[in-house]
């Protein structure tokens, strides 16, 4: 029976291992989808020498960026990023070669796609600098948008909180959520942005889709901006790290 497996910590709230458990019973795939949640990075070697009928694994926060490293090789766009949430695993006698894939790419930009107006929507603001920010990132130049990071600690070239004013806003009017502010359980939590300043031509996209609405959504729709939550990039960028381990 071939596995695949996430690896992350915590893994609780993980979408992956509901995802791909029901997706093997629905295809009658002989396969198997465990979590492999591990406190340091370090232990991750173990993982690969212990499963040798490993195929594939997901990677998830904190352990996108720490997890290169470990790799064998990076495809050209995920080395561009800095990130990975794929790992195809190929087997060749005692060798083994891994390969960091991003397919968070590939869903954020399909999913965000049908909610662009290119007349209104032109620049955008990420929230956040995590390993999820690179691959937002890399979607909105796909789509031809200009960004922004904003960051409680900015770099050079990046906003901070309090840089967002009125004017600010009006010029960005696409604002993505790639932090774990809001997410379950702590669903008071949100980004401190103006929210007063958002208006019907803003789109809010949050990549936590637990809760469907965070409070960050609310308040964006209470001020009549489009709202998106993350969960349908999820099943696209689910359905995208498939491809990659079978290809």
């Amino acid at each position: 029976m071939d596995l695949y497996g996430i690896v992350g910590y915590p893994l609780g709230h993980s979408f992956s291992p509901k995802y791909f458990t029901e997706k093997f019973v629905r295809e009658n795939i002989d396969a198997e989808y465990v979590k492999f949640e591990i406190e340091d990075i370090s232990l991750f070697p173990q993982i690969i020498q212990s499963h040798p009928n490993l195929k594939g694994l997901n990677v998830t926060i904190p352990y996108k960026e720490k997890v290169i490293p470990y790799l064998d090789e990076l495809d050209p766009q995920t080395q561009e990023i800095g990130a990975v949430n794929v790992i195809k695993v190929d087997r060749v006698g005692d060798k083994v070669k891994l390969t960091g894939h991003n397919s968070d790419i590939i869903g954020f930009r399909n999913s965000i796609l049908p909610l662009i107006n290119k007349d209104i929507h032109q620049k955008a603001l990420i929230l956040g600098t995590g390993g999820a920010s690179k691959a937002v990132a890399e979607g909105l130049h796909n789509l031809g948008l200009d960004f922004k990071y904003v960051s409680r600690t900015p770099k050079q070239g990046q906003l901070s909180y309090a840089d967002l004013n009125k004017e600010m806003l009006n010029e960005y009017k696409v604002i993505i959520n790639s932090s774990p502010l809001g997410t379950f359980p702590n669903v008071d939590e949100a980004p401190d942005i103006p929210y007063n300043y958002l208006t019907r031509s803003h789109l809010l996209y949050d990549l936590v889709y637990n809760p469907a609405e965070t409070k960050f959504l609310r308040l964006g729709k209470e001020n009549g901006a489009a709202i998106k939550n993350g969960a349908e990039m999820l099943e696209l960028q689910a359905l995208a790290a498939w491809d990659i381990w079978n290809k």
